[in-house]
């Protein structure tokens, strides 16, 4: 969970808030999440957390963006924390992207970039979640939404100014930067390069302490280390499935009924004679007469119009009546005329002349009452079960309105109610890693991770075949574990870091004694423990680089070759301080560039990174220039509050 917080915080969103504009917002209405809104009934403090050239932000825009970059993580990791995203340095991130958004409009309005009010009603114009069903702006629509998510009409209006004052200023610095084509050539060699060298593997628990910690040792070592333990929520979710095999079979119908329906649906069992065809139309009757003339040739009717720039369209069964209605009556005479495989007389519509070539022809005989019986009442059972089915689900609906509970609305509809073990939101039963919750509980395990306990709710499992009835009956929110009930894996977690640092303080030896001349086997047997001898290891960037896009693991010693200058030496931990590696690269083979299309692939690659580079240092600069103060206290006081050790306004 912890890479993920740290993947999310390292990519460069602050550029990117400026850049994507008014998308962003209109993607966020969609999923119920507008960055960068601010909510005008949004309640707290209100004190500045920064001053970026005399504008203020505001404490809430702060807590809400956390909040809101919390649930874009959930998205990937569903048992990801608001307090491990403020230990992994979130509020920070989201504060310094606020700070750059910011700049850019009081840049902006320094410079006379106005954003005119014209500009932004077209811009809401056209958001999709304030378009009706006719996929045009609707006041109504416009207005709901706003209420839904809390914001004013003006919020949203500054804050779609802000945007496009963002938009004006970055895009004329990122956009068509290219790079040399000699740069390119040199990126591009470096593309099929070939790199090796040497790595040393220090295992932490080969330096970690022969005695356990000290109560006293391990209660500090909890203490500092509290994230690491954090326990995730979890849920006990009841629930009782039903279907519509498991309802009484209704009434069969009477032949009132099954008369009453073949009436409705006579038209449906008369006599049926319908045409498929082939059409072309032209606008003149000189014209449908050359078509005419040149298939009855030996050319076949689509070959004819493709000549023409015109093609045939391949029309569904048409009864005459309907060929009556959509053409005209002269063109059903014609076709129902015409033998199959043959051309029609072309007749006239208000389309033009029509050429038609009959493909097949339907014929049914009418079917009488007796006929049909047995078809009319299977549709009758089966409509009468599905009300029913839908009629006993309103009915449980209203039951929990009505204040019910699962087990006594489960029991009068003969549904056998089960529990769940502790689950967390990721679908896996806690401390079972192999297990996870039934089919019957998937499709509403999100809506119980956000329901209050014993209120049951009604959903469908297979829509329209099956329901579930859910309800929570224990929650045990996210906590870090008593140290008493994790001992064992505290000590285990102490040792481990402990002799991490130990295993990094004989890492940093090691490199020293590389950089004087010494070989990194020497180094290492100057170590004086018993460690894992030395591997030769060598790859080239294209099988790297395929390894990754097929989402295989590649050691991280290896991956850090490619991060290295050659003749360099370089540590680095290994993941949940299990160790370190002393990396030395040893050796770096460019690879030869034989395809102009590889170059030219480089170059417009580097152009978007010298283009991302230009938009960063323009950010920056404009930073400076407005002037940027932060108020640590205040920016304290929410990352505090989020993760639950301030105190609430």
């Amino acid at each position: 969970m912890i890479s993920i917080f740290r993947k999310f915080f390292t990519s460069k969103i602050g550029a990117g808030i400026a850049l994507v504009v008014l998308v962003i917002i209109a993607i966020a209405f969609a999923s119920g999440d507008i960055a960068g809104m601010r909510g005008s009934s949004a309640g707290g403090g209100g004190s500045a957390v920064a001053t970026v050239g005399g504008e203020d932000i505001d404490a809430n825009d702060l807590a809400q963006g956390a909040t809101r970059a919390l649930n874009r993580v959930k998205q990937q990791e569903p048992t990801a924390t608001m307090k491990l995203l403020v230990a992994q340095g979130g509020v920070e991130q989201v504060l310094s992207d606020l700070i750059d958004r910011t700049a850019l409009f009081v840049f902006g309005k320094d410079h006379k970039i106005i954003v005119s009010d014209r500009l932004v009603d077209s811009e809401i114009t056209q958001i999709p979640a304030f378009q009706g069903v006719d996929g045009k702006f609707d006041q109504n629509t416009f207005r709901q939404a706003l209420a839904q998510q809390g914001i004013s009409e003006q919020s949203l209006r500054e804050d779609i100014a802000h945007n496009i004052t963002g938009k004006v200023l970055m895009v004329p610095a990122t956009s068509g930067t290219e790079m040399s084509e000699f740069a390119a050539k040199r990126y591009a060699s470096l593309l099929n390069e070939t790199r090796s060298g040497s790595v040393a593997a220090l295992p932490s628990l080969l330096f970690a302490p022969d005695k356990d910690p000290t109560d006293k040792q391990l209660a500090a070592f909890y203490k500092d280390h509290t994230d690491e333990f954090i326990r995730p929520e979890r849920r006990v979710i009841r629930y009782a499935t039903f279907d519509q095999d498991s309802m009484k079979a209704p009434a069969p119908p009477t032949d009132a009924e099954i008369a009453a329906r073949y009436e409705s649906e006579k038209s449906a069992y008369a006599a049926q004679d319908k045409r498929k065809i082939t059409q072309l139309i032209v606008p003149t009757e000189a014209a449908a007469k050359a078509v005419v003339s040149e298939v009855e040739g030996g050319k076949s009717l689509e070959a004819a119009a493709r000549e023409k720039g015109l093609s045939a369209a391949n029309l569904e069964f048409f009864s005459k009546d309907e060929l009556a209605s959509q053409f005209s009556p002269e063109v059903a005479d014609a076709v129902f005329a015409a033998p199959v495989g043959k051309l029609a007389t072309p007749q006239k519509s208000p389309l033009g002349w029509h050429v038609i070539r009959v493909d097949e022809e339907s014929k049914k005989p009418a079917r009488s009452l007796d006929e049909v019986k047995d078809e009319l009442i299977e549709q009758i059972r089966e409509e009468k079960r599905r009300k029913a089915f839908m009629d006993m689900v309103s009915n449980v609906e209203d039951q929990f309105d009505n204040g019910a509970n699962l087990t006594e609305v489960a029991k009068a509809i003969g549904a056998e109610v089960k529990k769940t073990a502790q689950v967390t939101a990721d679908g896996n039963v806690y401390m079972k890693p192999n297990e996870s919750v039934p089919e019957a509980v998937k499709p509403v395990l999100s809506t119980a991770f956000t329901m209050e306990q014993e209120e049951p709710q009604v959903a469908p499992a297979v829509p329209g075949k099956s329901y579930v009835l859910f309800d929570v009956t224990e929650i045990a929110p996210s906590a870090p574990a008593p140290l008493d009930e994790i001992k064992d894996d505290v000590k285990l977690a102490w040792k481990l870091y402990t002799g991490s640092e130990a295993a990094k303080k004989a890492a940093l030896k090691m490199q020293a004694e590389i950089k004087k001349g010494k070989t990194i086997e020497q180094a290492l047997s100057s170590i004086g423990k018993r460690l894992p001898p030395v591997q030769q290891v060598s790859m080239s960037r294209p099988t790297l680089t395929e390894a990754l896009r097929q989402g295989k693991q590649v050691p991280p010693p290896v991956s850090l070759m490619f991060h290295m200058a050659e003749d360099t030496v370089k540590v680095q931990s290994a993941a949940q301080e299990r160790g370190w590696f002393v990396v030395q690269l040893k050796k770096i083979a460019p690879g030869d560039v034989e395809s102009d299309e590889l170059v030219k692939g480089a170059r417009r690659e580097l152009g978007r990174q010298l283009g991302d580079a230009y938009g960063d240092a323009l950010a920056k600069a404009i930073r400076k220039d407005v002037g940027v103060t932060r108020h640590p206290k205040a920016v304290a006081a929410v990352r505090d509050q989020l993760a639950g050790t301030g105190t609430q306004n």
